[in-house]
Formats: C-alpha cells, sequence, structure tokens
C-alpha cells in the first residue's frame, strides 16, 4: 500500500483541519470525555458488538456513557451494547451480515476493504471473523465520530482487534486507482447512491488484487434482463438514487468491468423490521418512506427496495 501511504497524510488533514462538519468540536469533546472501561471482553454474540467491563458500571455512570453516545445521534448501522447499554440502531446491520457471511471467502488472515462502512459495524464483524487488516472508508462526519467512540472503547479491552480495524474519512476516490492490495472489497447499500455505477465497479475492482473477492449489496427491481430504474426525482425520498437495475443487469455491468465468476447470493425486501426509527435514530425511516396505502410501493410509486447480494472475483 506504499501508494497510498504515500498521500494518506494530506488526504486526513484535509478531513480533520477543515471543520469537517459544525458539530465537530462537539463531538470531538465527547470522544475526549469517554471512560476508560478497564478488563472485559469483546464479541458479536447475539448480533450485537458487545463490549463488556468486568466490573459493571454504576447507574449514573452507565447514564452518563448512554447520554455521550446519544450525542453521536444519528446511528444507523449496528446493533452495538456497550457497557450494559443497547445502541438500537435504525439498520440490523446483523441480519445483512448474516446473508452475505456464507458467501465470504474465508477472511482468515485477508486484507479488507468496506466501501461506505458507515460507523464501521461490519468491519469488527469482519476482523471477529479473522481478518489481518479490515479498513473501512466513509467521508460521513457523524460516523467517523461513532467510529472514534466504540474504537476507544473497544481499544482498553481487546486491543489486538482494535489495532486490526481502521477508519478512514474519505470516499472510494481517495483510494489511489489501480491498488491491487485487498483480498475482499465490500460495497453494501452504495452503488445505486454513485451519479456512474460502472466507474464505481471499476474503482472497486482496481483495489482488489488479481482473484480477489468482491461483495456487492445494491437495490435492485425485479425485470426484464436489460431493464433499470432512473427514479425522476427522489427514491424512498432519497435525493441522491441514480440507478436501480436488475440482478442480471448488475451482473452484466460486473461482466463488462472485468469481474468473473459473477453470481447474485441472495435477493430480500427491505422491512420496517429490518430498517426503523429508534430512540437512537429519531428521524424518519422505511415506513415514512413507503406508500401507506399499499407497501409494495415508496411513496412515490417505484417498486419498495428490495436488496441483492452479488459475489464475483477480480
Amino acid at each position: 500500500m506504499d501508494r497510498w501511504a504515500d498521500v494518506i497524510g494530506a488526504q486526513l488533514t484535509q478531513f480533520f483541519d477543515l471543520a469537517p462538519h459544525g458539530d465537530w468540536a462537539r463531538w470531538r469533546q465527547t470522544l475526549d470525555r469517554l471512560p476508560a472501561l478497564g478488563a472485559g471482553t469483546v464479541d458479536c454474540q447475539g448480533g450485537a458488538l458487545s463490549v463488556r467491563p468486568s466490573i459493571d458500571l454504576a447507574a449514573d455512570e452507565r447514564d452518563a456513557l448512554s447520554q455521550a453516545l446519544l450525542t453521536l445521534h444519528p446511528w444507523r448501522k449496528g446493533p452495538y451494547h456497550v457497557a450494559g447499554i443497547d445502541i438500537d440502531t435504525e439498520w440490523r446491520s446483523d441480519w445483512k451480515w448474516e446473508r452475505v457471511l456464507p458467501y465470504l471467502a474465508p477472511l482468515t488472515d485477508r486484507v479488507v476493504l468496506d466501501v461506505g462502512c458507515g460507523n464501521g459495524y461490519h468491519c469488527w464483524r469482519i476482523a471477529d471473523a479473522g481478518a489481518r487488516t479490515v479498513i473501512g472508508i466513509d467521508p460521513t462526519a457523524v460516523f467517523v465520530a461513532q467510529f472514534l467512540a466504540i474504537h476507544r472503547l473497544v481499544s482498553g479491552m481487546a486491543p489486538a482487534l482494535a489495532d486490526r480495524v481502521h477508519m478512514l474519512p474519505l470516499g472510494i476516490e481517495a483510494v489511489p486507482a489501480g491498488l491491487g492490495a485487498f483480498d475482499t472489497v465490500l460495497s453494501m447499500g452504495i452503488l445505486y447512491h454513485r451519479r456512474s455505477p460502472i466507474d464505481h465497479l471499476l474503482d472497486l475492482r482496481g483495489a482488489l488484487r488479481p482473484g480477489g473477492q468482491l461483495v456487492l449489496e445494491t437495490l435492485v427491481i425485479d425485470g426484464e434482463r436489460d431493464q433499470v430504474l432512473v427514479p425522476e426525482g427522489r427514491y424512498a425520498k432519497m435525493r441522491n438514487v441514480w440507478f436501480i437495475p436488475t440482478t442480471a443487469m448488475l451482473a452484466r455491468w460486473l461482466g463488462r468491468c472485468g469481474f468473473k465468476k459473477v453470481r447474485t447470493v441472495d435477493v430480500t425486501p427491505t422491512t420496517v423490521e429490518e430498517q426503523r426509527s429508534t430512540a437512537w435514530m429519531t428521524f424518519e425511516s422505511l415506513a415514512d418512506f413507503l406508500d401507506p396505502a399499499d407497501n409494495r410501493f415508496t411513496i412515490e410509486g417505484h417498486p419498495a427496495p428490495v436488496r441483492a447480494v452479488l459475489i464475483a472475483e477480480a
């Protein structure tokens, strides 16, 4: 990764020195006040990343920690269980993980890139499954702050695990072209936000070593091989949804971009049990995005969200 090492300092300086968000100073103060939890255990039993100190926090200490973590709202990816606090995130990202896991190449000793990693939930799951190094990238400042909070709490209990998990406040464009450094690359929930899906797929292929595995999860529609939904205006109230193909068209895109052994391994409708508003994400969520008279459609009349997982090899 020498070519990336040559430029990463400047990339990080650009993010942190140019005030990445108006609330960054407040979030930074929250991070600085997080307690050291001492000895304990970290694992992913039950789907949540669980950080359990060996000595229970007093009620006032737990309340203070809970309020500190709530200042980093909205929590979208998870769940997390921290010192008796359940961070009930908008997404049950553990459900997506269970759909992807059976098709992953064995992660032991692999170097993995998670593109659009959010707060890094799946990075922890990947490391827990044995990866040697996991790098998540996401330019969203609040997700960076959430990752740093969890990383700080994990580091005191499981430093060997924390040392293998990293997050960079960057997009895929910041990864040097043709780096060819990763054994596995994940892009989950990103492709439909890209103005040029083909360029995104080429960027993903360029990050992979020859023979490396791509895990692509994205919105799809049911339809004929050549169909692609290009929403006029919004899709499920989102402005930045550009292209939603059929799985057959998506497989063709991957083939045109130089991937081989392309296969669709899962197609699952998104439900209001998997994506919903919670005390840790109080904004609108899926139930507000669907037609109240017919939840087979979004509020704009498009097909309701269905997500597919495709596996391919560079």
